[in-house]
């Protein structure tokens, strides 16, 4: 019997929305706003790791003057910062009309209007809060299935000590 699939899943992140809800983040982009994105994208790049979830993080880019979109890539991630006047709620509304409906989307933010919004557009909505609660869960199961793989290894390892030793003693018995 064939396993079905797991259908794809996107997270769309808008990134300043994220790192003004998540303390730890809050207070590094009080000293370096740079500092804070980073962090961010390490984080959701190792969560991106372990989930196998394709995840856009999204950086408004609104009030940078002259500012064209740009998309890159990190460590998985795709990346965008929108281009001059444009938030990054919009281009992820925009993003929802054509994928919305059609795909399984979810959009991270804490931003109560824009999640009503991600509903009527196909989309779910998950709060800040919720997508550090999930990313926390998921990063103490790796831990956890770590530990425990780790030890397996460990009893593994001392067996197989025993069999080197034993066949060393009976090579230097003949």
């Amino acid at each position: 019997m064939k396993r079905s699939r797991k259908p794809k899943e996107y997270l769309f992140v808008d990134g300043y929305n994220i790192i003004n809800s998540w303390e730890n983040l809050k207070e590094i982009s009080k000293v370096d706003l740079e500092q804070a994105r980073s962090a961010l994208l390490e984080i959701l790049a190792e969560y991106k790791h372990y989930s196998d979830i394709e995840i856009i993080v999204v950086f408004d880019a609104y009030m940078v003057k002259g500012n064209n979109r740009s998309k890159e890539e990190y460590k998985g991630l795709h990346v965008v910062y929108t281009k001059e006047n444009e938030l990054a709620d919009h281009y992820i509304e925009k993003a929802l009309d054509v994928m919305g409906r059609e795909m399984r989307v979810r959009v991270a933010t804490s931003d109560w209007i824009e999640q009503q919004i991600i509903l009527s557009r196909g989309g779910i909505r998950v709060s800040a809060r919720e997508l550090q609660v999930e990313i926390e869960d998921e990063m103490r199961m790796v831990s956890k299935k770590r530990r425990r793989l780790n030890t397996k290894n460990d009893i593994n390892i001392g067996r197989l000590e025993d069999q080197v030793l034993h066949k060393l003693k009976d090579w230097n018995e003949k």
